[in-house]
């Protein structure tokens, strides 16, 4: 959606009235039907006034069409300035430009990332460079007008205000520089003369209109990479009921006629849950169907991104990868399809604040016309998380949809052993579970003395592959955060010191090899697996005389978890203490289920240690 459209020089003729904001405003509330925000009003009058500048070149035709604000098709994303022409050999030629007006930044070491000044303070965002080159990939991946009429798109990003400096052209970014070149405060010449080199000619065939109203569908050249991507990673290959599952869905799918429908597709750790769900990825885009993958969590996301790719940096096919709070905005069945994995950590709202939108699974299943929920209601572990059938049930039935049911229940981590988990579950007093027979367990679990011997098993064990890491739960605050030479979880008893993940790393820590070096928590390997895992469990759960005990109010301040646990417990006095209960174990049942081939633990209590000790030989002796 277009919301501002005119040629050059009506453009032009509206900065000079010096309402240009305004103008502006008058169009946004009448495409989009709301009110903009005072600062980004403020933002439009500041960076049109250095537009004007820019094209007030003879050079380049007024007759050259000029969009504001255009909104791309099935996201909530705008791109800034759009400048339409054809270049000297007539080909159509569309200059995407993302304006800032920041001053300065800070370089993240985060791929496409860098830390600035917002109105909120100091924030992580993507460099623009990298901002500019992915939304021209979203359009050239995505819109059938552009592949199949060639249609030239030229991104760049315009910092009106920001002087040079070693952060914004440091040659960490230049991967994307080289895609979407930057312009700062003293290259208005350049950016006129970048302007010039793609458009010589006006725009006679209303460029941006044909993009505008063009169908929205994976292009041949994504889907094909997308399955050379795929094929021959082991990783990858279904196995059993995973197959049954995947050709499954395939069917509803391409069975679908004009019924909304709901699949949900049950399965505990290590199932394959996410195996099925990137398959499907692939082979509905490959039938040319507009689908997407989506989770609450960025870890997952990034993860099957650099596998599916063979790299840690981003590529064409992040837009495919979407988190749950993406689709408050979306029109009711804008995608074909919509693939929800670990569905049980949907919330109710999204955002910073956790105060956008409705409700995430009514969200989700409005946007499109089949969802597909992947779940494990046992892997709910903050207070957030609503993803239960139930509540699939209830917005499902509301939309008026079919709902089908599969399940996913043969076990492929923890070496295959359903034993494990339910003995895991036993010791856990998550439930009683009658499978105490798993003396032949092809499993390496072990209790160790102190974080240091841990740590150091971890370390050797890693050794062969890169897959093994250690985790935690969430009872130690992150210092290191704001001082990075400080340690976040110190044992001096033990000459333990290590530090949170997340500050280099971001969501790819599982799979990047200096995060050995690390601890991981829930938020950043729920859904995802390694060889070994090592997890300390904290004084959140400690064993007293046999019995499982959880405190909530031993987590860390920076836990969002069990935030305001206090205040959920007096809303929900019969059913609270339960559900915090639950969030506890579950944790630790996800953190001790990451491994494939084996498990290792230390607990900061004694007793508690003692106790696994105690179930462990109990195991062995069985």
């Amino acid at each position: 959606m277009i919301v501002y459209q005119n040629s050059k020089k009506q453009f032009l003729d509206d900065v000079f009235s010096n309402d240009i904001e305004n103008i502006i405003h008058d169009f946004y509330r009448k495409k989009l039907q709301k009110r903009s925000q005072k600062n980004e009003i403020r933002s439009w009058r500041e960076s049109m006034h250095y537009m004007d500048r820019i094209l007030r070149d003879d050079a380049i035709p007024d007759n050259c069409g000029v969009s504001i604000e255009y909104q791309i098709p099935q996201t909530g994303k705008r791109i800034d300035f759009i400048l339409s022409g054809r270049n000297a050999n007539g080909e159509d030629q569309v200059i995407l430009v993302e304006l800032k007006q920041w001053s300065e930044a800070k370089i993240t070491g985060q791929d496409g990332l860098v830390s600035t000044r917002f109105e909120h303070g100091e924030a992580l965002t993507s460099h623009p460079a990298y901002q500019a080159w992915s939304y021209a990939t979203l359009l050239q991946g995505f819109n059938q007008t552009i592949y199949d009429e060639n249609i030239g798109l030229i991104p760049c990003a315009y910092l009106h205000n920001y002087p040079p400096d070693d952060v914004i052209l440091n040659p960490f970014y230049q991967g994307y520089i080289d895609k979407a070149p930057v312009f700062l405060k003293y290259d208005a010449k350049k950016l006129q003369d970048f302007i010039k080199q793609h458009v010589k000619y006006g725009d006679t065939t209303d460029i941006l209109y044909r993009i505008d109203s063009g169908k929205i569908k994976p292009s041949k050249a994504l889907a094909d990479s997308l399955a050379a991507m795929l094929k021959g990673q082991q990783e990858f290959v279904l196995i059993d009921e995973q197959k049954v599952v995947y050709e499954t869905a395939l069917a509803l799918v391409k069975g679908h006629q004009s019924e909304k429908q709901i699949l949900i597709v049950e399965g505990g750790p290590g199932t394959g849950k996410s195996v099925v769900a990137i398959n499907l990825l692939v082979a509905l885009t490959k039938l040319g169907l507009l689908a997407q993958y989506v989770s609450k969590n960025a870890a997952p996301r990034a993860v099957y991104e650099a596998k599916l790719c063979g790299t840690l940096r981003a590529t064409a096919i992040r837009n495919l990868f979407k988190g749950s709070g993406a689709y408050i905005d979306v029109l009711p069945d804008t995608f074909d399809v919509l693939i929800i994995d670990e569905a049980h950590r949907l919330n109710a709202q999204g955002g910073l604040y956790g105060n956008q939108g409705e409700n995430q699974i009514k969200e989700l299943i409005s946007s499109a016309k089949t969802s597909i929920f992947f779940i494990d209601e046992d892997q709910r572990v903050t207070l957030k998380d609503i993803g239960d059938k139930q509540e699939i049930y209830k917005w499902g039935n509301l939309a008026g949809a079919k709902i089908i049911e599969v399940e996913l229940s043969s076990q492929f981590r923890c070496n295959g052993s359903d034993g494990y988990l339910a003995w895991l579950d036993q010791v856990l007093d998550i439930r009683e579970t009658a499978n105490d027979n798993i003396a032949e367990l092809a499993y390496d679990f072990r209790v160790l003395d102190s974080p240091t011997l841990l740590q150091e098993l971890i370390l050797e064990k890693n050794k062969a592959s890169n897959k093994a890491r250690m985790v935690a739960g969430y009872c130690w605050n992150w210092i290191s955060k704001k001082d990075s030479s400080a340690y976040d979880i110190e044992m001096p008893a033990y000459d333990f010191r290590m530090r949170w993940n997340l500050t280099t790393d971001g969501s790819l820590w599982i799979i990047s090899p200096e995060s050995v070096n690390e601890i991981g928590c829930i938020h950043t390997c729920q859904g995802l697996e390694v060889d070994y895992i090592g997890v300390i469990i904290g004084p959140d759960l400690i064993i007293r005389n046999g019995e499982v005990i959880t405190d909530a109010s031993k987590r860390a301040k920076s836990d969002k978890s069990t935030n305001h646990y206090k205040s959920y417990l007096v809303k929900h006095p019969e059913s609270g203490p339960d559900f915090i209960d639950s969030i506890i174990k579950n944790t630790y049942r996800a953190l001790m289920t990451r491994g494939m081939k084996g498990c290792y633990i230390f607990c900061t209590d004694a007793e508690t240690n003692a106790y696994f000790k105690e179930k462990l030989s109990d195991f062995r002796r069985s």
